[in-house]
């Protein structure tokens, strides 16, 4: 039995007791432009805003001894007529990269059909989405005429942030990249080839330096960077926007403005970045009515904005849809008998 996703019209699987699973190897074969991914993530966030999606808080666990992290998220997408839960587990946070453990999972329920969709290895969606959200960010506010942007950190999130960055800036011309592991810094030098051909990046060593030089700083690191940019490095008008590590808590607490795609979220996950009382101040603006004309990004060329780039389920749920519709036009998958 086959019906058809409400959204765009692609035929779903409609089989009841069946879940097609879309693996890893399965997403990674599916070709999708930037400039795709910034438009479903950007519309994500509009239907939010306009009031028919919903993004509950999300659930964390974590062991006294900090080893494991875990997040369960739950939402629902208005404009797709989609539900989803996506869950993510982290282990191994107190030894490196190399020892580090990490799955993530999207599955996904057609609201309007009451049928499963899919389930999803979600690692692919959130290497893009994390960076996009961060490029919407910029275009939104960086101070005009911005030309020159700093990547703290080599990782998963580090690799696409100057792609994505090109996409909304595309008169950035100088690319900065701060990273302590060479074959991070090869990837992230590798995939910017890949969509900018003509381009390359500077690698820096003074993290001081390019961030009095930077006109936006992404940073992205993990929790052992040596970097911690302090807000008195910052120039005037410099934007940065906070993913991992890389950010002192002074660029929070002496900000100008400051915006957050949620900051429910950024009072449950980013207390690291809290005062010695361990307070956080309140943003001044959630990005969704940025992004729909309600409020300003900026409001001066001059100001120093403080962004905190936290992850809403509705924009994984609005891209792994997307990716899910794709991956079944071309037949990718296997249907699993779950509930037999």
């Amino acid at each position: 039995m086959t019906d058809t996703s409400a959204a765009d019209g692609i035929p779903i699987s409609g089989d009841p007791k069946s879940l097609r699973v879309l693996s890893t190897t399965d997403l990674a074969g599916i070709d999708i432009s930037l400039a795709d991914v910034v438009a479903t993530v950007e519309g994500a966030y509009r239907t939010l805003h306009a009031g028919q999606s919903d993004n509950p808080r999300k659930l964390t666990v974590k062991p006294q001894d900090g080893h494991s992290v875990s997040y369960a998220m739950l939402g629902r997408d208005g404009s797709r007529n989609v539900v989803a839960i996506k869950t993510s587990y982290k282990h191994g946070l107190d030894k490196g990269r190399e020892e580090q453990h990490y799955y993530t999972a999207l599955t996904i329920y057609d609201d309007t059909t009451g049928l499963p969709v899919a389930m999803m290895d979600c690692s692919r969606i959130g290497s893009l989405r994390t960076p996009a959200v961060s490029a919407l960010l910029a275009r939104e506010c960086a101070a005009p005429g911005a030309r020159s942007a700093l990547v703290i950190g080599t990782g998963t999130q580090g690799r696409l942030a100057l792609p994505f960055l090109l996409t909304t800036l595309p008169n950035l011309d100088r690319l900065m990249v701060f990273g302590t592991h060479p074959d991070g810094i090869a990837t992230v030098r590798e995939q910017l080839r890949v969509h900018f051909p003509d381009r390359d990046i500077e690698i820096v060593t003074d993290v001081r330096a390019a961030a009095s030089d930077a006109d936006v700083i992404v940073a992205t690191a993990g929790a052992h960077t040596p970097a911690a940019i302090e807000a008195e490095w910052l120039k005037p008008g410099a934007l940065s926007v906070l993913v991992g590590h890389g950010l002192a808590p002074s660029t929070l607490h002496r900000a100008d403005r400051v915006i957050a795609t949620s900051e429910a979220q950024m009072n449950v996950t980013g207390t690291d970045m809290a005062d010695d009382d361990g307070k956080l101040p309140a943003v001044d603006s959630e990005f969704p009515p940025v992004l729909a004309g309600i409020t300003a990004g900026r409001l001066s060329s001059t100001e120093r904005i403080f962004a905190y780039n936290s992850g809403l389920v509705v924009t994984d749920i609005a891209l792994g849809h997307h990716f899910a519709q794709l991956a079944i036009a071309q037949g990718l998958g296997t249907e699993v008998p779950l509930w037999q």
